[in-house]
């Protein structure tokens, strides 16, 4: 595998003395249109862009992001929609990575190799599938990285010395930490040193890894983990789009405006 965008990125940001900041949001949300409004707002500020997959059914969501999910379904978004969405990004942002985020029932009723196909065509980095869990994802991360894209493997609190030595060894250029054993968006139940303590562990396993931690950051928190070598930020944009098309005002402004905030946190 040639040198990835995702790779470049972190490169660029270890060179510059900074973590990278990784946004989340859905694409669909509230409109294929506004969702990818939002997508090219928060790029100007993000170093990678992770694009949600709604799903119906999620394992590992919030409420927040669930309602995000909800919105784009009930306004009809597709996988078909997603991968134009993506196509279309990259047209004007080629090197800002993206990363696609779903559930591996998306991927298996569309097929897996057509889903590969699709994603590299329009462009995707790199991919988390949260309910195939390591080893059963060895096959669909191969055909990835056969792609050239990155299969990103997650670690979370309660992975074992031994498993976690394993998953590394078979990760791609980016592993995923779960901060905490919740959904996402909850409130972090342990201290950010506690995080940090458990990262830099993981860290010494393997420090040639690009290792981020996501679950629980929000703009209380961010700064206070900014030693990771990134950091993903999701749920507390979702409810920043909810709130603003509750209030009737423009998610696109409010939400470029939060992670503009969030970035002068970490650098």
């Amino acid at each position: 595998m040639n040198i990835s965008p995702i790779s470049l990125t972190f490169k660029k940001c270890k060179k510059e003395k900074r973590t990278a900041l990784i946004t989340y949001t859905v694409a669909g949300d509230n409109t294929k249109k506004k969702s990818f409004e939002i997508l090219n707002a928060v790029s100007k500020h993000a170093d990678i862009c992770e694009i949600g997959m709604p799903h119906n059914t999620p394992i590992a969501d919030g409420g927040q992001i669930q309602n995000s999910s909800y919105r784009a379904i009930k306004n009809g978004i597709k996988l078909k929609d997603i991968f134009q969405i993506v196509k279309k990004f990259k047209k004007n942002q080629y090197s800002k990575p993206v990363i696609l985020m779903g559930y591996y029932n998306t991927i298996f009723q569309f097929g897996e190799n057509k889903f590969i196909k699709e994603s590299k065509k329009s462009g995707v980095d790199g991919l988390i599938v949260v309910d195939l869990p390591w080893p059963e994802n060895k096959k669909l991360a191969k055909k990835c990285k056969k792609n050239s894209i990155n299969f990103i493997q997650l670690l979370s609190p309660t992975t074992s010395l031994i498993r976690l030595r394993k998953i590394l060894k078979d990760s791609h250029d980016m592993v995923y930490y779960i901060s905490m054993l919740s959904t996402t968006g909850g409130k972090l139940k342990v201290s950010p040193k506690k995080i940090l303590e458990s990262y830099n562990k993981i860290k010494k396993i393997n420090k040639s890894k690009n290792l981020v931690i996501g679950f629980g950051i929000t703009d209380k928190t961010i700064a206070s983990l900014k030693k990771a070598d990134g950091l993903v930020v999701g749920s507390a944009l979702c409810k920043e789009i909810s709130k603003s098309l509750r209030n009737r005002q423009n998610p696109v402004t409010n939400v470029n405006k939060m992670v503009s905030k969030l970035k002068s946190k970490i650098i």
